[in-house]
C-alpha cells in the first residue's frame, strides 16, 4: 500500500518466476481525455478517496483488437481513458533511492499497450534493482494528430498529445516515485521502435527538460517525426473522411469549415475516429508530404520546436547521457511477418515493397538517395533490399541523431544488436525488430519469450544479464559498464551485442557518411 500525491494505491507481490518483486499497475497519471478533454494537453487527476486497487493494467487506447492480445484469447480492453502507468519495484527495503527506468512503448504511433507481457517490468526491476516505470500514452488519431488549426475561443484543441501525456508521466514520476523507493534525481527514460523516438523527442521537448536525467533510444524511428505543414494536411483530410467516410482522400476537396470541424472532432465516436485513421494511414504514403505514415510528433511548434535530428544537429538536445543503437536486421519483422496489414474484420491489403532508391524513406533528394545506393552496393549484404530498408527507417536517422548528440559534448554509447537464436534464425527474423526487448526485459525466461531461447538456454541467459547490465549500470551512474566507450569522431566505437560481444569501431564507413550526408551533416 503506497501513499501517491492523489491517493492510495494497493498492489500485488509478483508469483513463481517474478517472486521478489511488487507491482502497482493501472495507476492514472492525468485526468481521463474524454469527452470536453478529448483532443486538450493532459490535465491533473482527481485525487480518491480510500483505496484504489492496482492490480490490473489499465485501459489500452484505441486500435486493432489483434494488437491488444495479452494471452491466447485473451486480449486488453480499449478506451479513450487510458493514460495510465505501473509501477514495479524489487519487493525488498532499500538503504537508498532506486534508479528509476521510465519505459516508453512502441507501436508506430499506431497501436501498444503497456499489458503486453513483453514489457513485463518485474525482472528488469529485480535483476537491477531499480524501480521500473512503463506508461500509456496517446497515439494515433487521438494523440498523434495535430488539430490546433481549427481552433476557437471556445474551443481548443492541442498540439502534440502523446508527447505531452509522456512529460504528464514523468511529471508524475518527480512527483510519485520517491514513495514507491525510487530517487527522482536518477531518472532514465527508456523506450523502443516509436518509443525510442519518443526518447528522441523528449530530449528535444523544452518541457521535458529536468524531468530525467539519463535516455536510451532502442531502435527509434526518428523519420516518423511530422513537419507542422504535413500535419495540417493529414488533419484536414482527416476530418473530410470523418465528414464523409466515402470521401478518397487527396482529391482536393477536403475543405470542411473549422465550425464543421470541431462538430466532428467532438462528436465522433471513438470507433468513426479509428477507422478514419485507418484510411488516413493507407493514404499517407501517397500524400505528397514525403512521410510513410501520418502519426508522430509534431515539430515546427511551440511544444516541439525543432525536428529531434535537426536538434540534435544543432546542439539543442537535453544535456544528458544516451545509449542509442539499432538491431542487425530491423526490417525482417516487418518483411516476413507483416507483409499484410490486416484489421479486425479480417480485410487485409498488401504493403508494396519499395523498388530502387524509393527504399530509403524519409530521403527526398535525388543525388542522396543515389550516393547511398552506391554505399549499399558494397561490403557485408551489398545491395540487399531489405537490409536498406531497415537503414532508411532505423540506422541511418539513428546515427545522425548520435553524431549530433555526442558532437555537443553529451556522453553517447552506441550499440547494434547482433544476437539470434536458433529459432530466430529458422523463422528467417534473425536479429529483428524488437527482438533486443527479450533481453532487456528478461522476457526469455517468462512465457512469451521462452519458445524462443530453445537450443539456447544459456546463451539467451547470457545475452540478458549482458544487456540488464548495461542498461541498470547506465541508470544508477549515467556510464554503461567499463568495456563500452563513448562514441566520438575520432573513433565511432560501437558495441556489438552477440554471444561474443565486442566494440567495433565505425562499422560501415562509407554508409554512415552517405547518411551523414542526406541528414545534413559533414562527415568527419
Amino acid at each position: 500500500m503506497i501513499a501517491t500525491a492523489d491517493g492510495i494505491v494497493v498492489g500485488a507481490r509478483g508469483k513463481r518466476t517474478r517472486a521478489g518483486t511488487i507491482s502497482w499497475k493501472g495507476i492514472p497519471f492525468a485526468a481521463p481525455p474524454v469527452g470536453p478533454r478529448r483532443f486538450l494537453a493532459p490535465e491533473p487527476v482527481t485525487p480518491w478517496n480510500g483505496k484504489r486497487d492496482a492490480r490490473a493494467y489499465g485501459t489500452a487506447e484505441v486500435q486493432d483488437k489483434l494488437y491488444t492480445a495479452v494471452g491466447p484469447g485473451r486480449f486488453q480492453p480499449t478506451g479513450e481513458d487510458c493514460l495510465t502507468l505501473n509501477v514495479f519495484s524489487p519487493d525488498r527495503i532499500s538503504a537508498s533511492p532506486r534508479p528509476v527506468m521510465v519505459f516508453i512503448h512502441g507501436g508506430a504511433y499506431l497501436l501498444g499497450t503497456t499489458a503486453t507481457p513483453l514489457y513485463d517490468g518485474a525482472l528488469l526491476a529485480r535483476s537491477g534493482d531499480v524501480v521500473v516505470v512503463t506508461v500509456q500514452y496517446r497515439f494515433g488519431p487521438f494523440g498523434c494528430l495535430d488539430f490546433s488549426q481549427y481552433s476557437d475561443a471556445g474551443r481548443r484543441f492541442d498540439d502534440n498529445l502523446g508527447l505531452r501525456d509522456q512529460v504528464a508521466s514523468l511529471q508524475w514520476v518527480q512527483r510519485n516515485v520517491a514513495a514507491f523507493g525510487g530517487d527522482p534525481d536518477n531518472v532514465t527514460v527508456f523506450g523502443e521502435s516509436a518509443g525510442g523516438s519518443s526518447v528522441t523527442a523528449l530530449l528535444a521537448t523544452p518541457a521535458a527538460k529536468g524531468l530525467f536525467h539519463r535516455a536510451i533510444a532502442q531502435s527509434p524511428a526518428n523519420e516518423l517525426n511530422i513537419s507542422a505543414e504535413a500535419a495540417a494536411q493529414f488533419a484536414q483530410e482527416f476530418v473530410a473522411m470523418l465528414d464523409d467516410p466515402s470521401y478518397r482522400a487527396g482529391d482536393g476537396t477536403a475543405a470542411i469549415s473549422p465550425e464543421r470541424a470541431r462538430e466532428l472532432l467532438q462528436g465522433a465516436s471513438a470507433a468513426e475516429l479509428h477507422r478514419a485513421g485507418k484510411h488516413l494511414t493507407a493514404y499517407a504514403p501517397q500524400s505528397g508530404t514525403g512521410e510513410f505514415l501520418p502519426f508522430g510528433p509534431t515539430f515546427g511548434t511551440e511544444f516541439l520546436p525543432q525536428d529531434p535530428n535537426q536538434a540534435a544537429r544543432d546542439g539543442n538536445t537535453h544535456p544528458v547521457p544516451l545509449i542509442i543503437g539499432t538491431n542487425r536486421d530491423e526490417a525482417n519483422l516487418f518483411t516476413k511477418a507483416m507483409g499484410l496489414l490486416g484489421d479486425d474484420s479480417g480485410e487485409a491489403e498488401s504493403m508494396p515493397f519499395p523498388e530502387g532508391d524509393e527504399v530509403f524513406l524519409g530521403v527526398n533528394d535525388a543525388a542522396h538517395r543515389a550516393a547511398l545506393l552506391q554505399a549499399y552496393q558494397v561490403g557485408h549484404r551489398g545491395g540487399d533490399p531489405i537490409h536498406m530498408l531497415g537503414d532508411s527507417v532505423f540506422w541511418g536517422p539513428a546515427i545522425a541523431f548520435a553524431e549530433g548528440h555526442a558532437a555537443a559534448g553529451n556522453p553517447t554509447y552506441v550499440y547494434r544488436y547482433d544476437f539470434d537464436t536458433l529459432v530466430l534464425r529458422a523463422s528467417g527474423m534473425r536479429a529483428t525488430h524488437a527482438t533486443e526487448l527479450f533481453a532487456v526485459f528478461g522476457a526469455f525466461r517468462t512465457a512469451i519469450g521462452a519458445g524462443l531461447a530453445l537450443g539456447d538456454w544459456r546463451s539467451t541467459g547470457k545475452m540478458t544479464r549482458v544487456m540488464q547490465g548495461h542498461w541498470t549500470t547506465f541508470a544508477r551512474t549515467g556510464r554503461p559498464e567499463l568495456q563500452w566507450t563513448p562514441y566520438a569522431a575520432n573513433h565511432r566505437d560501437t558495441l556489438v551485442f552477440d554471444n561474443h560481444s565486442r566494440i567495433v569501431r565505425d562499422p560501415y564507413p562509407q554508409r554512415r557518411e552517405a547518411w551523414m550526408r542526406a541528414h545534413g551533416l559533414v562527415p568527419a
